[in-house]
């Protein structure tokens, strides 16, 4: 397995309030972990909210003694939302902070996801398939029919997020267990690369690059030329 990560603040945010993991080791009972963290607030707290999501999840997993991979991620998803909920109810400056958070492992070639929010999974095998579902609000006109795909993606709502951790003392992540197989990619990232690139696009790139490595750079270069709303994170994977 070999993994790139990388975050960057785009072309017109003033901060960075993403956050990254990527660990191609073992981490407690996970023989890697690799987590992408978009964090919302007002100055400084969006930052504060993704990193210490970030953080919590890497430690809870780390000492975790659950037995199975899909419990050990359900208890670092609450540690990690008391966590964030703790310090927005003990500062004013926190006050309101949340973040959208995708996790995943893979173990014996079964890919394990958590996630809460607009970020992304996808696996890039045959084609490229989303794997996780957006908590928006246009992902939820788009089911009921009252969106296209292609609206959605321009809709001055688009940035509406129906779930985040951090928010409420009770926090539902949708989980996912997926087969995987060798020379599959596994890539995650932040809504700064998918708001601003076609998933046809990240395929091209991903598949073209020549390696994982000049395949993120050229998708961090693709988003900041197409605009570069958001900050963006991503991280492939290579099976």
């Amino acid at each position: 397995m070999k993994a790139y990560a990388k975050t960057d603040i785009g072309s017109k945010r003033a901060m960075n309030q993403d956050s990254v993991y990527c660990n191609e080791n073992s981490v407690g009972g996970f023989q890697n972990l690799f987590i992408v963290a978009d964090g919302m607030g007002g100055h400084k707290a969006g930052d504060y909210a993704s990193k210490l999501c970030v953080e919590k999840m890497a430690e809870s997993i780390k000492n975790s003694e659950s037995i199975t991979p899909v419990t050990t991620l359900e208890e670092a998803v609450k540690v990690a939302n008391n966590a964030v909920l703790a310090e927005a109810k003990a500062n004013v400056e926190y006050e309101g902070m949340g973040t959208t958070m995708v996790v995943c492992t893979v173990m014996d070639n079964t890919l394990y996801i958590a996630n809460i929010g607009d970020s992304r999974l996808y696996i890039i095998s045959d084609d490229i398939k989303q794997i996780t579902n957006d908590h928006s609000w246009v992902e939820e006109m788009v089911k009921k029919g009252e969106l296209t795909e292609s609206q959605a993606r321009i809709h001055p709502q688009k940035n509406i997020i129906t779930r985040a951790l951090g928010i409420d003392e009770t926090v539902h992540a949708d989980y996912f267990e997926v087969d995987v197989k060798p020379d599959d990619k596994i890539l995650m990232c932040s809504d700064g690369l998918t708001n601003m690139v076609e998933d046809d696009d990240i395929e091209y790139i991903v598949r073209h690059s020549g390696s994982i490595e000049k395949a993120v750079d050229s998708l961090v270069e693709k988003a900041n030329e197409n605009g570069g709303k958001d900050n963006i994170t991503v991280i492939l994977v290579e099976i």
